[in-house]
């Protein structure tokens, strides 16, 4: 049992034993010095009081109280029994008053300080000064203890919380990267397959419209390479871009009669309107509008059998709505569609990352519905 205890005490606590051995043997060593320079007003039962008293220090933190009055007593029989006051020099009690100041509270500290001061003077051991010095050097070292624990308790707490936002932070751009990887691949792969598709059903009946449709996908192919280009370069924090490495600019409303133009002749009949005058929105706004309409328009290509799809875009006092709604049916059975795919997520987000929301939901008449409402502020 003993071994165990043993191997279960800390570093620190093992540290803390040597310590009180140490100060033990010591107290011991100079009550017991100053009794023999002090011959012969001294007696072997003296001594081994004086020794009793300080070896009653091992046990001083986890005893303060009892230690104080063990060690103030002996102090006082060493005192009877010499016959001759001033032979016992108090270390073992002033020592026990330092830990009272160091371990308990100023209440406690003060109820042990004031009668073992009395009884030490009055018995003209030590003089209430070196008491009160005793104590007041207790406190010192635990409030300066408390310091620096509450120091290192904080500095612990703002490492685990930078690692903490460290960590958001990387889910974060991850989040970001994989909505405008998503959004790209998913729109250019979607309108390059169709492309190709279109293009092979008319390669021998109308050569000169395939040719037409295959030139689009290249042209689609090539703006979503330099798409790719221009993510990879922000990943990267590159300053200058390399020659072989062109970058466009990121998208925004201002090709909102492209990107119509384009699921167009894909076969999608799609009706624009606009409401209100177009003006200049922040750059992150004017990127997550385009985003949220491409991936729509996407999905409805993809998953439906729309006859009319309308898209709106309202320019409102401080708030952007973008609006796509489609009669058509599910190209897959119900069963088989996913409840919630990586588009209208991220859809969410990017809408969410500027204080904005998404709805995606069945019309009631039939069809499917995709709302964004983006917060831009007051009219530029």
């Amino acid at each position: 049992m003993a071994g165990r205890i043993r191997q279960g005490l800390t570093e620190p606590d093992r540290r803390a034993r040597v310590l009180d051995v140490l100060i033990a043997a010591c107290t011991t060593g100079i009550e017991i010095g100053v009794m023999i320079d002090r011959w012969p007003d001294w007696t072997w039962t003296a001594i081994a009081l004086s020794a009793l008293a300080g070896g009653a220090l091992v046990f001083r933190r986890r005893a303060p109280v009892v230690v104080l009055v063990l060690t103030t007593a002996l102090a006082g029989l060493v005192v009877l029994l010499s016959g001759a006051g001033g032979v016992a020099r108090g270390a073992p009690p002033v020592v026990a008053l330092f830990t009272l100041g160091e371990r308990k509270t100023w209440r406690v500290a003060l109820l042990g300080l004031v009668p073992a001061a009395v009884l030490l003077f009055a018995w003209s051991i030590t003089s209430p000064v070196v008491c009160v010095m005793a104590v007041l050097t207790g406190r010192y070292l635990q409030m300066r203890r408390r310091y620096v624990s509450t120091l290192e308790e904080r500095t612990a707490y703002l490492e685990r919380e930078r690692a903490q936002l460290d960590q958001i932070a990387m889910q974060r751009e991850r989040a970001a990267v994989a909505r405008e990887l998503h959004d790209l691949v998913g729109h250019t792969v979607t309108v390059m397959l169709l492309g190709v598709r279109g293009a092979r059903d008319v390669l021998r009946t109308a050569p000169d419209e395939a040719d037409d449709t295959l030139r689009r996908v290249e042209e689609s192919g090539e703006q979503s390479l330099a798409e790719l280009r221009r993510i990879v370069t922000v990943l990267r924090d590159v300053d200058t871009p390399t020659a072989s490495a062109p970058l466009r600019p990121a998208p925004s409303l201002k090709q909102v009669d492209e990107l119509v133009t384009t699921f167009r002749d894909l076969g999608l009949p799609i009706r624009l309107d606009i409401d209100g005058a177009l003006r200049p929105l922040p750059d992150g706004v004017e990127l997550a509008a385009y985003r949220i309409l491409e991936e729509a328009l996407t999905n409805v290509l993809k998953h439906s059998r729309a006859t009319e799809v309308l898209v709106q875009l309202r320019y409102g006092p401080e708030e952007l709505e973008v609006r796509v709604d489609n009669d058509g049916q599910p190209r897959l059975a119900p069963e088989t569609v996913p409840a919630r795919g990586h588009g209208i997520i991220g859809m969410q987000e990017r809408a969410a990352a500027h204080d904005g929301q998404v709805t995606a939901d069945v019309r009631p008449g039939g069809g499917f519905r995709v709302r964004a409402r983006l917060p831009i502020g007051a009219t530029v």
